[in-house]
């Protein structure tokens, strides 16, 4: 019995980090934005990291991956069962520190193929350390399942595809695309609330100053102020979030106007999308505006979208002689619309028929 308990933890832990590494590993750009957001000021303060996220988060995943086929294949039992040990304890603790203290609303564990809410997460860390408390402290039962030899062999296989797909997806683009942005999608269809969606409840809180000492009253309270009590500020406590559509912060600003609804009905249009013009690669900017004339000459209108300021886009179209103008759209959005920066999309009527990376720009049909 006590072994039958072992190798089914050792099956169900090795397949979750397999999987768990290999969606991240699929994405490991949208690993490394979530792997900032926990660097940050405001979660645990390490913005030396920042710049090496990228970095970490492949280094995080093919080790994930890597761990979980070293566990079903039984190499190095007592490396694998500490490494594991060790790395759900980390992440036991992240999670139970996101979700207490509301920091992070995502932990990114399975990428954008499954979003789990902070709780959700911590509970499958929890279940997740359960066993592999089982499989540590029965090291012995974990035994090869294959000579030396082979299982050597395998592990460095599995490590040297990993690394593969690692720099394929880097060098191109996820090999599945999970996000909201894929292709096929409408993208003012995508944004549209239905009819009979849930709605937010919010309860409005507001505070004011009794005596020195700020206070909170709800609405049901308001009649209960005592006088010369000051207005301080409001905040919104939000009881049930509602419905939120797929897409629900994309714009097309210029000059402080949205174009979104009229770009959106556009036949053909191109769009490059760069999320910060300053940390570009200078490769992909190079061949924007040949692509620009022969979209063009195709009857494309070909538009740049980007968050840097207008000073920093002015700069970059004098540098490369570019002649088609940039709109703007929040950084984050434009993060999860594509992961190179620059990239290449293509649209009919607000749906996205082509996206690709700046390498692969010759792929594209026009």
């Amino acid at each position: 019995m006590k072994n039958l308990i072992v190798q089914f933890s050792r099956v169900f832990v090795g397949i979750l980090f397999i999987i768990s590494g290999l969606i991240k590993l699929n994405d490991p750009v949208g690993f490394s934005y979530k792997l900032a957001e926990y660097f940050g000021e405001t979660v645990l303060n390490l913005p030396i990291f920042i710049p090496f996220s990228l970095a970490i988060a492949l280094f995080i995943v093919i080790f994930e991956t890597v761990l979980g086929f070293m566990l079903l294949v039984g190499f190095r039992s007592k490396f694998t069962v500490w490494s594991l040990l060790l790395m759900i304890v980390f992440f036991t603790f992240l999670t139970f520190y996101s979700a207490y203290f509301n920091k992070v609303t995502d932990c990114g564990c399975f990428g954008d193929a499954l979003k789990l809410t902070p709780w959700q997460s911590f509970t499958k860390d929890v279940i997740l350390l359960f066993f592999i408390v089982i499989l540590f402290t029965h090291k012995n039962l974990i035994q090869p399942l294959f000579s030396t030899k082979t299982t050597s062999r395998l592990v460095i296989v599995s490590i040297v595809l990993c690394c593969f797909m690692g720099y394929w997806v880097l060098n191109h683009l996820p090999l599945k695309d999970f996000r909201a942005y894929k292709v096929g999608t409408n993208i003012m269809e995508a944004m549209k609330i239905p009819e009979d969606a849930p709605k937010s409840v919010v309860e409005m809180v507001f505070i004011y100053k009794v005596n020195g000492v700020d206070k909170e009253f709800r609405e049901k309270d308001l009649m209960s102020i005592p006088d010369g009590a000051t207005f301080v500020d409001r905040k919104d406590n939000v009881i049930s979030e509602g419905y939120v559509p797929p897409i629900h912060d994309f714009t097309m600003e210029k000059d402080g106007s949205d174009y979104k609804e009229e770009l959106l009905k556009e036949p053909k249009l191109m769009v490059f999308v760069t999320y910060d013009l300053m940390k570009s690669d200078e490769k992909g900017l190079q061949i924007l505006e040949a692509l620009n004339k022969k979209a063009q000459a195709k009857g494309y209108k070909v538009i740049g979208m980007t968050a840097s300021i207008p000073d920093e886009i002015k700069s970059i179209t004098k540098k490369y002689g570019y002649t088609f103008d940039f709109y703007f759209c929040d950084a984050t959005t434009l993060k999860t619309i594509e992961r190179a920066n620059p990239s290449i999309i293509v649209l009919k009527n607000g749906t996205i028929t082509q996206k690709v990376h700046y390498n692969d720009s010759s792929t594209l049909d026009l």
